[in-house]
């Protein structure tokens, strides 16, 4: 099946020329070039159409799971009818293994797997499998852990079609070598179910559950089935069941990983014995003895991504395979805000490296388990193939790979200009700040203060709280989950101003934020050179009035360069509007959706994304009554929002977390207040 991009809009301002600069470059053979588009200028849909043109599967990479889901909504809208998926980290919580030596200290694996986002992991590497050209893949750097051999995966797939003579006991036992669990209860993912000559099947993934009826040792029918009642929704000639598991292997590869792993412990003990080491040789012993136990009885064990090297079969040092090893060798990789995700690439390998010398070097794992890592950074760039980097301020490494073919995108289809930035002493910068945030307040925009450190993001929330200025303060400590609710607050209305450190960064997705603060914008280094400062201005780039506040005492370089670079942009900006008589128009947007897809609930109707839109000539009547409609539909929402924090209030109370239920309770009343207010 071809891919098929469906939108009401077709590309305008620079997009086109950016789309034709893209295909031609990719087309002619280069293997790397860069799209340095601004904050909201469709990129996104620039390369929804490169993807539409060449029709090949493509990996788009970014660098946190928010972001990912973003993107994953937005694609899901442009492909309606071919094979988005999502590959991130199923981990709600993750604590590694870890061994202290300094203070003697173990500190055991403890996990919660999401079980819907396995189940989307399980759908991805499926749809790669199955032989499909239209699969879009929007991933974090999680794709570049270590997973199971794609040969077994697909080694272990049952493939049978009506009329196929297949024996009924042998097809039982496929099933249980794919990690599907037999039940006489209500059936769930990766289960199935037998009674007499037919067996239901529940699959690992898309909650399709097929009920196989054989004739002897011959399938007579498979049908589509309702789990619950039975109803029969469709007969179907031919089904492909999918290993339950990333991990899956085959019984012939056990047993030789087995025989293999026994022969390096027993290498492993005599090299601690010879050391005089009997405490780390008794260990070893005992852990990896109980490991081969369960492996033998129940097909895995606790930490069996361990022993991946001995069942992928593969030599000492050699990288594991990754999601990467199931695309084909033509498939299109895009690699989101690129200056942040390739660096965060580059440092994956050393921190986990570090963490597992200390579990071999005392007897905590075998060597092997230091071969279960995520891929080196000249490991990944020659699995690459052909990539996009997408990046408003690119790094020198994308620059010199591109090799000079940079597409420009710097024209909003919104009409939307740079926002100015604007440089203010810091003298009584706290003062001038309140009263720029009392301004905004007024008229319902929204503000960002980023500062330079923690502790000062910390004080400055709690002047605002002693003056009565309703603010958030979002630190490093706040999870995804959480830090998309902040969000979701601040564009409910239920606070004004948003503080924080580095955390304001690529991707926030806020037209309501009219007024960037950045305190400190005279000290050099990572938080204020170009590159961020000019992801930070841009925030209030979707906003018809947004400005760009920069408190310093000198200019820096960073902040002479930044400003010119917005400036040279703003210039090209407003000589398009001015040529084609274009209104800005600010960008609108119901709701990112990120929180219901990162809890495993998302449908496609519930991500709205921005309309990349090609006719902007409004009159102020327009935009005025768009915006009524926007506030309209907010106050239509509040009544939901007051009913889901009572219902989280009562479930932390019940679950004696009387902190949390405080919080919803507080979160409750600031809902009810505004919406009294807005029936007045």
């Amino acid at each position: 099946m071809d891919f098929k991009l469906v939108s009401d809009y077709a590309p305008t301002g620079d997009q086109p020329e950016a789309i034709a600069q893209l295909i031609d470059s990719i087309e002619s053979g280069a293997r790397h070039t860069t799209l340095l588009g601004v904050t909201g200028s469709g990129k996104t849909f620039t390369v929804a159409n490169v993807i539409n043109k060449l029709q090949r599967p493509t990996l788009v990479l970014s660098h946190n799971k928010t972001l990912a889901a973003q993107l994953y909504g937005e694609f899901k809208n442009f492909f309606p009818d071919n094979a988005v998926e999502y590959f991130v980290s199923y981990y709600d919580y993750y604590q590694p293994e870890a061994y202290l030596p300094t203070t003697d200290t173990y500190i055991e694996k403890d996990l919660a797997i999401n079980d819907e986002i396995e189940k989307m992991r399980l759908s991805t590497t499926s749809a790669l499998l199955s032989g499909r050209r239209d699969v879009i893949v929007v991933s974090s750097v999680s794709c570049l852990y270590g997973i199971g051999n794609p040969a077994d995966f697909h080694a272990t797939s049952i493939t049978i079609s009506v009329g196929q003579q297949v024996s009924y006991k042998h097809f039982l036992y496929r099933l249980v070598e794919a990690l599907y669990t037999r039940t006489e209860r209500e059936l769930s993912p990766a289960t199935f179910r037998v009674k007499g000559d037919t067996i239901d099947i529940m699959t690992a993934f898309g909650d399709n559950c097929y009920r196989i009826t054989f004739f002897d040792n011959e399938i007579d029918t498979i049908q589509l089935i309702d789990p619950v009642s039975g109803q029969r929704f469709d007969s179907l000639d031919k089904v492909t069941i999918f290993p339950a598991n990333l991990f899956v292997t085959t019984k012939e590869r056990i047993n030789s990983a087995v025989q293999q792993i026994y022969l390096d412990l027993g290498e492993r003990i005599s090299f601690y014995e010879k050391q005089g080491r009997e405490m780390e040789a008794q260990r070893i012993k005992q852990r990896v003895e109980y490991d081969l136990e369960m492996i033998k009885e129940l097909g895995y064990c606790s930490g069996i991504e361990n022993y991946s090297r001995y069942f992928d079969g593969r030599p000492e040092g050699t990288r594991p395979f990754c999601l990467l090893d199931y695309f084909p060798n033509d498939y299109l990789m895009v690699i989101d805000e690129s200056h942040v995700t390739l660096p965060q690439v580059h440092a994956m390998y050393g921190g986990d490296r570090a963490r597992k010398e200390n579990l071999v070097e005392y007897g905590f794992r075998l060597p092997a388990a230091k071969d279960n890592r995520p891929l080196r950074f000249e490991e990944f760039e020659s699995m690459m193939g052909t990539a996009i980097y997408v990046s408003a301020t690119p790094a020198d490494f994308e620059l010199e790979k591109s090799e000079g073919i940079i597409a420009e995108q710097l024209i909003r289809p919104t009409g939307l200009v740079d926002p100015p930035l604007e440089v203010r002493v810091t003298e009584n910068q706290i003062d001038d700040l309140i009263e720029e945030i009392d301004r905004r307040a007024k008229v319902d925009d929204k503000i960002l203060v980023t500062t330079i450190t923690k502790r000062m993001a910390e004080e400055l929330s709690k002047y605002f709280d002693r003056v009565g200025i309703r603010n958030r303060y979002i630190h490093s400590d706040v999870d995804t989950l959480e830090r998309v609710q902040i969000l979701e607050d601040l564009r409910a209305g239920m606070f004004d101003v948003l503080v924080g450190v580095n955390l304001l960064r690529e991707g926030l997705d806020l037209p309501e934020v009219g007024l960037v603060a950045i305190l400190d914008a005279d000290k050099e280094g990572f938080l204020r050179n170009v590159r961020s400062i000019t992801q930070i201005a841009g925030r209030a780039a979707r906003h018809s009035n947004g400005q760009v506040i920069l408190y310093a005492d000198q200019c820096t370089d960073s902040m002479r360069v930044a400003i010119e670079q917005s400036n040279r942009r703003r210039e090209k900006q407003v000589r398009y509007n001015v040529e084609h008589a274009m209104l800005p128009r600010q960008a609108q947007k119901s709701g990112t959706g990120q929180n219901l897809l990162l809890a495993g609930s998302a449908k496609p109707e519930d991500i709205t994304v921005y309309p990349i839109v090609d006719n902007h000539y409004m009159t102020a009547a327009d935009v005025e009554k768009e915006y009524a409609a926007q506030r309209e539909y907010e106050s239509q929402n509040v009544d939901a929002l007051i009913a889901k924090a009572r219902e989280d209030m009562e479930r932390a109370a019940k679950s004696l977390d009387f902190l949390a239920a405080a919080r919803y309770r507080d979160r409750m009343y600031e809902l009810q207040k505004i919406k009294e207010e807005a029936a007045r």
